[in-house]
């Protein structure tokens, strides 16, 4: 009867850590100082002009030569948080919570956020 009640605590105990990684979906980026960054630190924007949620850029061309898009890669499945958008130039981009994701060329390390409030249109991503 002993070893029967351990068994079923040691399987409910692993049924719930499965649970719980079940709702750890992966990122494309992660969070730093409250700002989301990508792989090699970068700080990530918005465009206020992205309408969230229409699946689109309007950021191309000499814009995304200054605000280079967070490209998306077949590593990471989209989940709620991270959608998947398609660019004019039918490149695929990463969207947090609808908005597309861009670095700007000028942050010249990680950690910085140069790019916050240019023009008045570009802000920092945050989760």
């Amino acid at each position: 009867m002993k070893n029967r009640a351990s068994s079923i605590a040691l399987a409910a105990a692993f049924a719930a850590l499965l649970a719980g990684c079940a709702t750890m979906a992966p990122s494309p980026a992660k969070t730093v100082d409250g700002a989301l960054v990508n792989d090699a630190g970068m700080t990530l924007y918005t465009f206020d002009r992205d309408v969230g949620g229409s699946g689109k850029s309007v950021c191309n061309g000499p814009c995304a030569v200054n605000w280079p898009p967070l490209r998306a890669t077949t590593d990471t499945p989209p989940n709620a948080a991270w959608q998947i958008v398609t660019r004019d130039d039918g490149s695929k981009q990463w969207a947090y919570q609808g908005k597309p994701l861009y670095t700007w060329s000028k942050d010249a390390k990680p950690g910085d956020r140069t790019g916050d409030g240019v023009n008045n249109a570009w802000r920092v991503a945050r989760p």
